[in-house]
């Protein structure tokens, strides 16, 4: 009780901060990014060099309303259709600006839904890309599975194109919770999916799932979360609802008056993690949780483990492309952010040039405040002269970004030597430290809850 009452004196239950999976985080990005400078970048990753991948598809069968994503809804695959040979026709123009050689350490393919393609369609794509950029030895390469859109074809297409990973939305099992957030997907028709890839030799699985949904109680997400440990995944991200109805217009289906209060969430998400930790699952960073000797556990373990778009990743390469509408590509030189429009991304790939309109360039100061960031939220510590050191920055002006800081938040974290570690009871404060770290203001409104 004493822990509540501080975390709330700080401000925990009403402050919204970035999820920093970027920094600066996208509301900075501008214009002076374009395809110039994409170009530029792509034509300095090295020679032989490992790059990423993500690949967006923003097509779904049904719109869930509690998603913010870009995405819009088909009753049909013909536009899909269209959107693949776009994206081979960008991936053609990306290679030709590629140095040669340069191979893949890891492949995403997000939405949306990527489990809409047919068969063909997959095995398609995933030739286009091999032709630019093939796998690297040891590659990961993961796809975003809806269990209610997924058959025998689509999961025989997805293992003969190398697909070793496969990351499974669930939300949440209750009924009524995902009849108000329009995500019907009943445990039986997740557990199936999960037995056809397991069938096909994928055994590495991670899921998402939600805490902060609209009627949702300690014993819902309990239920929920002992349906999913029955599945066995290796593991686990534990997100915050975020509403942002002004920003996802779909979300203004969802009650209001049914969403917990921010102490209500706090609670929901501790239920959750004490079942993880009792089922042996290591907990990672803020909101990931993973079984011991799986790459994220490995990675974090071992202090390697990045922060990027996708969540936590064991990801070591310095370069992320993305493909497809509203995808952000991150290089040493900075972010580059593909047309968010669906037609016109399409229209800038179909006159021949790279499908950037905003995007940001790093100065020495992002990176040493993008890097110390990244550090709290992975380790819940950050070694603020070696990211002085990492980023080219003079570690006496480094360690000025810490002061005030220990004022800020006292009893959650100690500041010593250059050194910021995050206490125990203080992490539910994590995101909110790491604003301290933020030079760039932004409106609290496009974030969500500090918890």
């Amino acid at each position: 009780m004493e822990q509540l009452t501080q975390l709330k004196r700080l401000g925990l239950f009403d402050a919204r901060v970035p999820r920093y999976t970027s920094y600066p985080t996208a509301p900075q990005f501008s214009d002076a990014v374009g395809a110039d400078e994409t170009q530029s970048w792509l034509r300095a990753v090295p020679a032989g060099g490992r790059v990423s991948l993500y690949v967006h598809v923003p097509f779904c069968r049904r719109l869930c309303w509690f998603c913010a994503c870009r995405t819009q809804g088909t009753s049909t695959l013909s536009p899909v259709a269209a959107y693949i040979e776009t994206l081979k026709t960008e991936l053609a123009t990306i290679g030709r600006a590629l140095p040669e050689g340069v191979t893949l350490e890891h492949l995403h393919w997000g939405g949306g839904t990527p489990t809409l393609l047919s068969g063909d369609m997959i095995l398609d794509l995933a030739r286009a890309i091999f032709d630019v950029t093939p796998l690297a030895e040891g590659a990961q390469f993961s796809v975003e599975i809806d269990p209610n859109e997924i058959d025998e074809a689509r999961l025989d297409a997805l293992a003969e194109a190398g697909m070793n990973r496969a990351s499974l939305g669930i939300q949440d099992f209750d009924a009524q919770i995902q009849e108000t957030i329009g995500r019907p997907q009943s445990y039986d028709v997740t557990r199936d999916a999960v037995d056809g890839l397991r069938a096909r030799g994928i055994n590495s699985l991670n899921a998402d799932i939600l805490y902060g949904l609209p009627y949702q109680t300690e014993a819902k997400i309990a239920d929920s979360v002992q349906k999913l440990l029955s599945l066995n995944p290796d593991r686990v991200a534990l997100f915050g609802y975020a509403h942002v109805p002004w920003m996802a217009k779909r979300q203004g289906l969802i009650p209001t008056d049914a969403l917990p209060a921010p102490e209500e969430r706090l609670a929901l998400f501790n239920t959750a993690r004490r079942l993880f930790l009792w089922d042996g699952f290591e907990e990672i960073g803020i909101d990931h949780f993973a079984r011991p000797g799986d790459g994220l556990e490995v990675a974090w373990r071992e202090g390697s483990m990045r922060r990027n778009f996708q969540g936590y990743t064991e990801d070591s390469s310095t370069t992320l492309i993305g493909v497809g509408a509203s995808s952000i590509s991150r290089y040493p030189q900075g972010y580059a952010q593909n047309d968010p429009s669906t037609s016109g991304y399409q229209r800038r790939v179909r006159d021949g040039v790279l499908a950037t309109t905003r995007g940001h360039a790093f100065t020495s100061e992002d990176l040493l405040r993008g890097r110390i960031i990244e550090m709290l939220l992975c380790d819940f510590r950050a070694d603020v002269d070696q990211a002085a050191d990492e980023t080219g920055v003079d570690a006496a002006k480094a360690r000025k970004l810490t002061d005030g800081l220990a004022e800020a938040f006292p009893d959650m974290l100690t500041v010593e030597d250059g050194l910021v570690e995050i206490l125990p009871q203080g992490r539910p404060l994590a995101r909110m430290i790491a604003r301290h770290f933020d030079a760039y203001a932004a409106p609290a409104s496009g974030h969500s809850h500090a918890v």
